[in-house]
């Protein structure tokens, strides 16, 4: 373990890259989180899709969402929730933690709380904001493999977290 100081190379609104030691990693500035949203409703699960600037193409994902990016203080529970039916148009009637992950550890600081959203009811078509152009996917669990198969093949990346969801077809 490195005793050595960090060091701030760079700092924008939401992302720092440091510096301790030999490592030069990203992290989150301003002390925010992620939430990652497992929502499954009825034997389907609802994912999205969006343009992801880094990958410069569409990406496959669970839902998620920052908190404490617009309200300080903000609970996982609560950001999670509104960011699932911002994103999706499902609202959930809870929410639970299911733990912390870290993202990718050789890389960036960054993790992110797991979360369980049940109780979903449709509120609204979702979409995001106006600029994140989302689309809404609800997939039977049993479809999952083949669907990510066929966005893959479409030329679509796809979100480590998807691993999730698709252990049991490649564990077995």
């Amino acid at each position: 373990m490195s005793d050595e100081p960090v060091e701030t190379a760079w700092e924008g609104r939401f992302i720092a890259v440091k510096k301790r030691g030999k490592w030069e990693y990203v992290s989150r500035t301003r002390d925010i989180q992620a939430a990652v949203i497992l929502a499954i409703d009825d034997g389907h699960v609802i994912l999205v899709e969006q343009f992801r600037v880094p990958l410069g193409r569409l990406c496959l994902e669970l839902p998620a969402g920052l908190v404490g990016d617009e309200d300080e203080g903000e609970s996982i529970e609560t950001s999670a929730a509104r960011e699932l039916e911002e994103e999706t148009g499902y609202r959930p009637a809870h929410v639970e933690s299911l733990g912390q992950f870290q993202s990718s550890p050789g890389l960036v600081s960054e993790g992110f709380t797991l979360v369980r959203a049940t109780g979903l009811e449709r509120v609204s078509a979702g979409g995001g904001t106006p600029d994140e152009n989302i689309v809404v996917h609800r997939v039977a669990l049993n479809d999952l493999p083949a669907f990510v198969t066929a966005r893959r093949a479409e030329g679509m990346a796809i979100d480590v977290k998807m691993l999730l969801l698709l252990s049991p077809s490649l564990l077995g």
